[in-house]
């Protein structure tokens, strides 16, 4: 299958920590409710772009997310960062966000996220087209 592109034109929400309740004598785990929304958004984005059935072989992955830009930038910085000269070394980390993503394509896009052999990930600033995050998918 040739490499197929993703666009999720919202801004990126970072994977959150399991919460855990206590029903009974059971205690479980389940997502923060931003965590839940984001990946609800995401999944939606995916099945009206993704036109095949789930992945079943290797799965190669490039993703790049877009943050939005500070409001309280010089109009030097906003160019810089816009142009890609600076790039975002500040929280949430990027395995947080590529974890929200890759759970959210999960069944989608994929079968399982143990297929996925081969990433390339990037956090950038928005350059004038918005927050977002583009993800390319790859059977190899």
């Amino acid at each position: 299958m040739p490499m197929t592109k993703i666009l999720i034109p919202a801004e990126p929400v970072s994977q959150g920590r399991p919460k855990f309740a206590r029903i009974g004598a059971h205690v479980t785990a389940y997502d923060p409710p931003a965590s839940k929304q984001y990946k609800a958004l995401v999944a939606q984005y995916a099945r009206h772009q993704w036109q095949a059935l789930p992945l079943d072989g290797a799965v190669k992955l490039r993703v790049v997310f877009y943050r939005p830009l500070q409001k309280s930038l010089t109009q030097a910085q906003r160019r810089r960062r816009m142009a890609g000269w600076e790039r975002p070394i500040v929280k949430p980390d990027l395995d947080n966000y590529f974890k929200a993503v890759t759970d959210a394509l999960k069944g989608i896009c994929w079968k399982d996220d143990n297929q996925i052999v081969e990433v390339s990930m990037a956090k950038r600033y928005d350059d004038g087209s918005g927050p977002r995050v583009e993800v390319e998918v790859e059977e190899i």
